[in-house]
């Protein structure tokens, strides 16, 4: 933490003890109550929430972390062990970036006061262009947040990634401050479309509920032919370089090779061991990557972290590329900047995957462009 003149810790501990007299007053239970109904979810499993009488919703976080989101001027009724939240929430505080497009796709980004991510680093011109005119502030990484930015403007909430997992002093410290915290977990979810449904939760933060659902139902409609029918039988690899040569790859069974597979594709490399951790990557050998996906049919370059402009540039990192059989035919692509900042258009993903494969794209599409 940065060192402070006096006159902001002064600051600091005045807007301290407000925060924490807020939050007594918000927890303090009126009266028991038993729920009334649960969120019927399609995909998702790290989540789950109870209704109760006054509009009141209790969010239950892979099975543990609760928090109960009871509106303006409503009673909370007596939950043990979960954090009050008054809601329609503003000023929250978003370490987790993937949580950022779903108040985009609300309608809500007004709501979103932090980020921990520059705006150079944003491909959501709507975030980048909010940071530039002071309307959302940037408050530091998720291990290393500006404390005193967030509580002089009143941060009413922290939305982690789980990162933070390896970080828990600065949850610790947050929420001393009186900065309630919440850990997503929408990356831990077996279904690619569970992924997105998470904007079913952040909707009740802001009160977003029917956008939530409709957003969600077009996506899903959207697919129905795509997951209803039949694999194409083509393999697919997806994959980049980095600079130490190795070739970076997704783990069979992460999200992005499910969506894949759900998009009529099958996944290549699918005979990698996975280990028991949460990584969704890891690194081989060229060789080694060169025997397991030299005869996909298609081969999907990450160009989010190194980027790759051309068959002629991926030929000019290793020359065995020229023997891919995508390479032969024409069939290599590179992502857009988006692909992974836009993280509740999932459907839109699989049906860019799907036009792929099925042979119905153009060069350019939503999320992938061809690679000439």
């Amino acid at each position: 933490m940065k060192r402070w003149h006096k006159s902001g810790v002064l600051l600091l501990l005045a807007l301290l003890l407000t925060a924490c007299a807020q939050t007594e007053s918000a927890v303090a239970p009126q009266s028991a109550a038993a729920p009334i109904g649960s969120m019927a979810l399609q995909y998702a499993e790290q989540f789950a929430v109870d209704y109760y009488d006054g509009g009141v919703s209790l969010v239950t976080v892979a099975g543990e972390e609760r928090y109960l989101l009871v509106p303006d001027g409503a009673e909370a009724p007596e939950i043990a062990d979960a954090t009050v939240l008054r809601t329609p929430m503003d000023h929250l505080y978003l370490a987790s970036s993937g949580a950022m497009d779903p108040f985009r796709q609300l309608g809500a980004l007004d709501s979103v006061r932090f980020t921990s991510t520059t705006a150079a680093d944003w491909s959501l011109a709507e975030v980048a262009d909010a940071l530039g005119t002071g309307e959302m502030l940037y408050a530091g990484k998720y291990r290393a947040p500006d404390y005193e930015l967030l509580l002089s403007e009143g941060c009413s909430f922290a939305i982690e990634n789980t990162m933070i997992l390896h970080s828990p002093a600065t949850r610790e410290q947050l929420e001393a401050l009186g900065i309630p915290t919440m850990v997503e977990r929408s990356s831990y979810e077996a279904h690619p479309l569970g992924r997105m449904e998470w904007i079913k939760l952040y909707a009740l933060l802001v009160g977003k509920e029917a956008e939530a659902e409709a957003f969600f139902t077009r996506q899903t409609a959207a697919l129905d032919g795509i997951l209803n029918g039949e694999s194409t039988g083509k393999t697919v690899a997806f994959f980049y370089l980095n600079p130490n040569g190795y070739v970076n790859v997704r783990r069979p069974g992460d999200y992005l090779s499910k969506m894949i597979e759900l998009a009529g594709g099958c996944y290549v490399p699918a005979e990698l061991e996975t280990e028991d951790n949460a990584l969704s990557t890891m690194n081989m050998q060229l060789e080694a990557f060169y025997v397991s996906a030299k005869d996909a049919d298609v081969l999907i370059y990450n160009s989010n972290i190194y980027p790759m402009d051309s068959v002629a540039q991926l030929i000019a990192a290793n020359e065995l590329f020229a023997d891919f059989k995508a390479v032969q035919n024409g069939e290599v692509w590179a992502t857009e900047q988006n692909l992974f900042q836009e993280t509740s258009a999932v459907g839109g993903m699989i049906a860019d995957f799907h036009a792929v494969l099925t042979g119905t794209a153009g060069d350019t599409l939503t999320y992938l462009r061809r690679l000439r």
